[in-house]
């Protein structure tokens, strides 16, 4: 299951080779994936090169950093994509990983011509924790790909409360958990995803949880898998905590899944009002939210259908069109 910084990268840098098979793009990549990116092909006007701190591409008219990082030597031009600051907001990680990675992040937005940001939440949190002045940032919005073939419909879907991210403390996961145990019975709970930061005392809650039987965590997935539970489950619960985006919540509704997600950060813009929307910090409220889902396929219906309808606002062509006026702007 890619992260959503990598099936961003893939889906801006394949978007961009399409569109202008005029322009020539060098793929960098740091030196412990440099060897792994040849397991994959790449667009014909596109090359390789080993990216290093102080790798300088002085014939390149303009470098992108693709997840809010740039190399220390400076480069002709330069763009960022920032997606999110959870790092520096709350306490999602590790301090030593929050230290190198607010030096990184500052680094970069000091050092761009101009930033991306994922979702207006995201250019907010660079102006307040960063100082970048508004002038600067571009706001370009994920897309997301929509499955092949028919969609299930609400009565070939089975009682499954699907979650889809990494088990971790900024993904209010012992919440979620607490809120599924009031659900009716038959109902499930599927984790989908690998472990993260403060994983350990999740697990344990969830070793305790009175509906334990009714709960699978199902570590890493392949995109095959994570399809077949797409499709199978009636219910996507994404409450986080904090988001600079949540390409899960577009996913799912691209599924048809009816969606319920956080008030708050970037996940309301997201969703608009195609989904139920809860303070992520109230467990009640998500457990209402809950039960009100499983008792009524009027409800799932009906979201469903908003949830289809919002995820046609977004796309991935549009996102490389943006990025590539983004470009020509700074050009």
């Amino acid at each position: 299951m890619p992260t959503g910084v990598s099936v961003y990268s893939r889906q801006i840098l394949s978007g961009l080779a399409r569109a202008h098979p005029e322009a020539e793009f060098l793929h960098c990549y740091r030196p412990h994936r440099f060897l792994k990116s040849f397991r994959e092909s790449v667009p014909a006007n596109c090359r390789r090169r080993l990216l290093a701190e102080f790798s300088r591409f002085g014939s390149a008219a303009l470098f992108h950093g693709l997840n809010q990082r740039l190399p220390e030597a400076r480069q002709r031009r330069a763009v960022a994509t920032f997606h999110d600051l959870f790092v520096l907001s709350g306490d999602y990680s590790a301090p030593e990983f929050r230290r190198r990675f607010a030096g990184q992040a500052r680094h970069a937005a000091e050092a761009a011509d101009l930033l991306v940001a994922v979702s207006r939440f995201t250019a907010s949190q660079l102006e307040d924790l960063l100082g970048v002045e508004p002038a600067r940032i571009r706001v370009v919005p994920h897309g997301v790909h929509r499955p092949a073939g028919r969609l299930p419909e609400t009565a070939e879907r089975e009682k499954i409360v699907l979650h889809v991210g990494a088990v971790q403390r900024r993904k209010n996961v012992p919440r979620l958990v607490e809120a599924f145990e009031r659900m009716p019975p038959g109902w499930r709970l599927v984790l989908a995803g690998s472990a993260g930061y403060g994983a350990a005392e999740i697990f344990a809650r969830i070793e305790r949880s009175a509906r334990r039987a009714g709960i699978e965590v199902t570590g890493y997935l392949a995109a095959a898998q994570l399809e077949r539970l797409y499709a199978r489950a009636s219910v996507f619960a994404f409450p986080s905590l904090d988001e600079g985006f949540g390409m899960p919540v577009l996913e799912a509704m691209a599924r048809g899944l009816p969606v319920l997600t956080s008030r708050g950060s970037a996940l309301q813009e997201v969703a608009g009002d195609a989904a139920l929307l809860v303070d992520p910090h109230d467990t009640d409220a998500i457990a209402g939210a809950l039960r009100a889902l499983a008792e009524s396929s009027d409800l799932r219906n009906k979201l469903s259908g908003l949830g289809l309808a919002r995820a046609e606002d977004f796309s991935w062509d549009a996102a490389a069109r943006s990025t590539w006026a983004v470009y020509c702007e700074v050009l």
